[in-house]
């Protein structure tokens, strides 16, 4: 589970209000109007610009968020790297099994298009083509909270522009008008506020979140057609690992290279025991 989200809303939101507004006056920041005028209008606004099939996936970004990183590139690559050795020794029709074996429908598919003896060239065609389909139907799902974070301060500033306008029209020095300018004055510029609030603390955050999340994906099946198209030329499987791995970042890549090292000395360690008994 990632709580990045939580943990950055809270310490957001803490800051604003115990250090910038203190909470003796968070009663001046509270005005109902505003907020409907910010958070309803760019809601309206939201839902006027797309489709209800794209609106209903909305539960579906939230639970990305929290889910955290969702592909585990390492068990990726042993079982690219498992699949080759048994395409070497058996043939590529032996990888049909271990295609039913897999939940992921792209991965079932591209080892399915190597068995059928689909040439490559079709393959990576085939596969990017399907990559490219659904990078373009992740950015459109966050292109909502990117025009979500554009819409809000459009809205604190139409709040604002209204609050002025009804200032100006109740000022009449005669009849003591000019007693309502603070509050008034006061009211116009909250929206404003809750428009920059709601743009740079909720809306702008779950889009980058979620751009972050397409990248990982995309980074994952990326590393997957090669891997496949990989076996399906006949690639060495000690060749085929070392290639994926070039994929990541170095961080990662000593992360799983000390993970076998070790593996590989404690299967030594064990070795040497065996042979004292």
């Amino acid at each position: 589970m990632d709580l990045t989200s939580i943990i950055g809303l809270v310490i957001g939101m803490t800051l604003v209000i115990f250090v910038g507004i203190s909470p003796k006056n968070m009663g001046n920041f509270w005005d109902p109007a505003s907020m409907a005028i910010v958070i309803g209008g760019t809601l309206s606004a939201v839902v006027a610009s797309y489709p209800f099939g794209m609106l209903k996936d909305t539960v579906k970004h939230i639970k990305i968020l929290f889910q955290g990183k969702r592909y585990n590139v390492s068990n990726l690559v042993d079982s690219l790297v498992e699949m080759a050795q048994i395409a070497r020794k058996s043939g590529l029709l032996a990888l049909e099994e271990k295609a039913d074996e897999q939940e992921d429908a792209f991965f079932r598919q591209g080892i399915m298009l190597i068995v059928d003896a689909t040439e490559p060239e079709e393959v990576r065609s085939m596969m990017e083509n399907e990559l490219d389909l659904m990078s373009q139907r992740h950015e459109e799902s966050l292109g909502i909270y990117e025009k979500a974070s554009s819409y809000a301060p459009a809205f604190g500033m139409i709040g604002t522009l209204v609050g002025l306008v009804n200032m100006l029209k109740d000022m009449d020095l005669d009849s003591g008008g000019s007693s309502s300018i603070g509050p008034n004055m006061a009211t116009a510029l909250i929206t404003t506020f809750y428009g920059v609030l709601l743009a740079n603390m909720f809306f702008s955050p779950i889009a980058k979140k979620l751009r972050v999340r397409n990248e990982e994906e995309l980074l994952y099946k990326e590393i997957m057609i090669e891997g496949i198209l990989a076996i399906q030329a006949g690639d060495n499987p000690k060749f085929l690992k070392e290639k994926l791995l070039t994929y990541l970042g170095k961080k990662e890549r000593d992360k799983i290279m000390g993970a076998e090292g070790s593996e590989d000395g404690n299967d030594k360690k064990k070795g040497n025991k065996k042979k004292k008994k």
